[in-house]
């Protein structure tokens, strides 16, 4: 099979438009990127079909279900095994209030992103990780303003 060459500028068009409102209709999205209906609808299944396109959702408002707060939590271990690795993910996975979930280079092993209401909210999942799994070190950080906040990925790298 063939290597596919890179996106050109009519898909990177269709997946900025995507990205900016995915609830844009078919005929929104060809006018924008000058494409009658139909080779757009083909170009967005295949973006889909290629990956390039992993799933449309809704952002919602944080502030207004009462989840304002961020926290960044960085974690530090010295298990450094597969279990204990798999058993902390699943914990890490089965919390909601925890958004996003990395495994870091350099002095912090993971780090997490957390929603909650308050920092009572916070404590109550900071007690569920130290209670479910061993960790060396925990260091939290709350948010004091969100300056910058995007979904939308740059494009001139594809």
């Amino acid at each position: 099979m063939e290597p596919r060459p890179p996106l050109d500028k009519i898909d990177k068009a269709i997946l900025d438009a995507l990205q900016t409102n995915a609830t844009a209709s078919l005929q929104e999205i060809s006018e924008r990127v000058h494409l009658s209906a139909t080779p757009c609808w083909r170009r967005i299944q295949r973006l889909e079909r290629e990956g390039y396109i992993q799933q449309r959702v809704a952002l919602l408002n944080p502030a207004k279900l009462n989840v304002g707060v961020t926290v960044f939590v960085a974690v530090r271990t010295n298990q450094h095994n597969e279990k204990w690795a798999k058993k902390f993910t699943a914990v890490v996975t089965a919390i909601p209030e925890i958004v996003e979930f990395y495994r870091m280079s350099g002095e912090i092993d993971y780090l997490l992103r957390v929603v909650v209401p308050d920092i009572k909210g916070y404590d109550a999942v900071y007690q569920r990780l130290i209670r479910e799994v061993e960790l060396s070190d925990v260091s939290s950080s709350f948010a004091m303003e969100q300056i910058k906040f995007t979904t939308a990925l740059p494009l001139d790298y594809a």
